[in-house]
């Protein structure tokens, strides 16, 4: 196989995007003042928001494909590679709970789950999966989680309860398995987000980016790979759709048919990027989210880290978002769109350093 030893930067600008996206619906303006496609579905359903998260981990598997190709090509020593993967994989795990300590750390009250801990998950198993199966073993295995995953949650009856009901968030099994092995604090009192069993889909959503990025690793010419794209977007919609059907869409708990039709999402997402970045040689107009794409665990880390400044009552007795949305509020401005100009603020001002880094071509990696 031939392979392109080089980022893709259209990968990058989408990363970027997706940071940009994270941060700016984790920061509102005010949690009371939030347009409702910037929130996420409360259970089942979907919004725009719901999407941004598997696009990332999407990324997650194309840019596993990029950066481990060579390596495995040229027969370098899996020892050396497995090393690398696990210490990357412990070092985001470990940021992750320093995220939620921060700035309190208040250990009694800890949250093992997260958004990097589960990126953490995913990076480390979905690299395993790609050194160690083949593309037609990939999806096999693929084909496995989904089938594995649906019957469980929607057909195996849980120990006292019964049969699921996916209609609720108490009566399905990742609820259960959260309730009874996941330790300290979860996001929904008894149930995580990023629990235990829905961290198997969310790695299907990884390999559906190693899939995609077993086609851009090599070299074809970008014609071929938009339309790969397009086709593997096309394809994951159309089974995501008819899925929802059975499991119906749901991000809390990575339902089959969410994790496709956002790998559909996903897909598509890169074959625009693609088309803007490589087809039309556009991709330094996008210097803004590249930016972000190269540093993204900087800038979301250090977004979650600033709240202290621009959110918290700690330093200036009153949030500087309060301060934000008392003064201008009573101008007669929309609240909601106050709470979204606040947001887009914030990104900017974590765009900053971030930009600093990237004319400087300082790229802080885990």
């Amino acid at each position: 196989m031939e392979i392109i030893n080089k980022r893709l930067l259209s990968v990058d600008i989408l990363r970027g995007i997706t940071i940009i996206f994270m941060i700016i619906v984790n920061d509102p303006g005010s949690w009371s003042h939030v347009y409702s496609p910037l929130l996420h579905a409360e259970w089942n359903g979907i919004t725009p928001t719901d999407y941004i998260f598997p696009t990332f981990l999407f990324i997650v598997g194309v840019s596993i494909v990029l950066s481990l190709s060579e390596k495995v090509e040229n027969q370098i020593s899996k020892k050396s590679i497995l090393k690398k993967i696990f210490w990357r994989s412990l070092k985001i795990y470990l940021v992750g709970l320093f995220l939620w300590l921060w700035p309190n750390f208040d250990f009694e009250n800890i949250r093992w789950a997260g958004v990097l801990q589960r990126i953490s998950l995913v990076y480390l198993f979905t690299s395993l999966i790609f050194i160690y199966f083949n593309l037609r073993s990939q999806l096999i295995l693929l084909f496995f989680i989904i089938i594995g995953y649906t019957t469980l949650m929607c057909f195996t009856p849980i120990p006292g309860l019964g049969y699921p009901d996916l209609s609720v968030p108490e009566k399905n099994w990742a609820h259960y398995i959260d309730s009874i092995l996941l330790p300290g604090v979860m996001w929904r009192d008894t149930w995580d987000p990023e629990g235990i069993l829905s961290t198997i889909p969310s790695i299907g959503t990884g390999v559906l980016g190693l899939i995609a990025g077993n086609f851009l690793v090599k070299k074809y010419d970008i014609e071929k790979k938009m339309l790969f794209l397009g086709v593997f977007s096309f394809v994951l919609l159309f089974l995501g759709d008819i899925f929802q059907y059975l499991f119906p869409l749901n991000k809390n708990i990575w339902s089959t048919s969410f994790m496709l039709l956002a790998g559909g999402i996903s897909s598509f997402s890169l074959f625009f990027c693609t088309y803007i970045s490589d087809y039309l040689n556009l991709g330094n107009k996008f210097k803004f989210a590249h930016s972000f794409g190269v540093n993204s665990i900087f800038s979301y880390v250090l977004a979650g880290m600033l709240t202290l400044i621009f959110y918290s009552d700690k330093l200036w007795g009153i949030g500087l978002n309060n301060l934000f949305m008392d003064y201008f509020g009573e101008l007669g401005i929309s609240l909601k769109l106050l709470s979204l100009i606040y947001a887009v603020i914030y990104v900017l001002i974590i765009w900053l350093p971030t930009l600093f880094l990237f004319k400087r071509k300082i790229y802080i990696k885990l």
